[in-house]
């Protein structure tokens, strides 16, 4: 279990190292971040989170998101990475 507040404070995200997959829920789309449009989410919590717990998961873990279709980890680093260089 990854602790990842931004979309809301207490969110998680379920790693499962022998299957290769996290499960990210609303934390991560494909593409980019995920949901902080409510008024307890964080666009910069959520990329912190982003960054310091699943960008430092193995490239080719899968990501199976809340919403829309599976994604790595890979393809989306370099997304994120524009995240990160908006100042997030």
């Amino acid at each position: 279990m990854l602790h990842t507040p931004g979309h809301a404070p207490g969110a998680i995200c379920l790693y499962a190292p022998a299957l290769g997959t996290v499960f990210t829920g609303d934390t991560l789309f494909q593409g980019g971040p995920g949901a902080t449009g409510r008024s307890f989410s964080s666009l910069p919590a959520i990329i912190r989170s982003i960054r310091t717990e699943l960008l430092s998961l193995p490239l080719e873990t899968v990501v199976h998101t809340g919403h829309g279709g599976s994604t790595t980890i890979g393809a989306e680093a370099p997304h994120l990475q524009e995240w990160i260089e908006r100042g997030y």
